[in-house]
C-alpha cells in the first residue's frame, strides 16, 4: 500500500487530548470527531489539510489517555497516516485496530518540514520525501498488519472472515 500527502508537523509528546479534545468525546461519530482533529494543537488544522495528508511528529505521539477516539478522529479526517519518531504503545495498537497506518522513523520525523510532500510505501517500509528527494527506512508492516489496514481495521477483518 502506498500513501502520499503533504506533511503537517507537530512536536514531541502530542497527547490524545490535543488530537481530539475531551470536550468532544460526548460522541463516537467519526465524522463529528474528525471536525475537531488536532484542534487544541492547531485550531485551524482542519481548515488547512487535504485528503491524504500526513501528520509528522516527534517522539511519543498519542500519549495520555487510552481512548481510541484519537486515531478514529485522524482516520475520519481522511489523513492517510502518521509518521513519528515513536508512538505511545496504546495509541499504536488502537491505530492498527481501526486501520490507521502509523510509521516509526526518527530520521523522517526529524528531517521532514511542514508542507513537504511525502510518499509512504507500507509494504517496503520506505518513506520518500519528494520535496527533499530523500528516502528513509522504516520497519515494513508485516503481512497481517497490512491486511488489517487494507480491510479498514480489526472489526472489518473479522467481519470479512466470518462471511467466508
Amino acid at each position: 500500500m502506498k500513501l502520499k500527502g503533504k506533511a503537517w508537523k507537530f512536536g514531541d509528546d502530542v497527547n490524545t487530548d490535543e488530537i481530539i479534545p475531551a470536550r468532544y468525546l460526548n460522541t463516537s461519530d467519526p465524522a463529528e470527531l474528525a471536525k475537531h482533529t488536532m484542534e487544541d494543537a492547531d485550531p485551524d488544522f482542519m481548515k488547512k489539510i487535504s485528503t491524504g495528508d500526513i501528520i509528522v511528529a516527534g517522539k511519543n505521539f498519542g500519549c495520555g489517555s487510552s481512548r481510541e477516539h484519537a486515531p478514529i478522529a485522524i482516520k475520519a479526517a481522511k489523513l492517510s497516516c502518521v509518521i513519528a519518531d515513536s508512538f505511545a504503545r496504546i495509541f499504536y495498537r488502537n491505530s492498527i485496530n481501526i486501520g490507521l497506518p502509523i510509521v516509526e522513523s526518527r530520521e523522517a520525523a526529524r528531517e521532514t518540514g511542514e508542507g513537504d510532500v511525502i510518499e509512504v510505501d507500507l509494504e517496503k517500509g520506505e518513506i520518500l520525501n519528494v520535496t527533499k528527494g530523500k528516502t528513509y527506512r522504516a520497519k515494513p508492516f508485516p503481512p497481517f498488519m497490512q491486511d488489517l489496514i487494507a480491510k479498514g481495521g480489526l472489526m472489518n477483518k473479522v467481519k470479512s472472515e466470518l462471511r467466508k
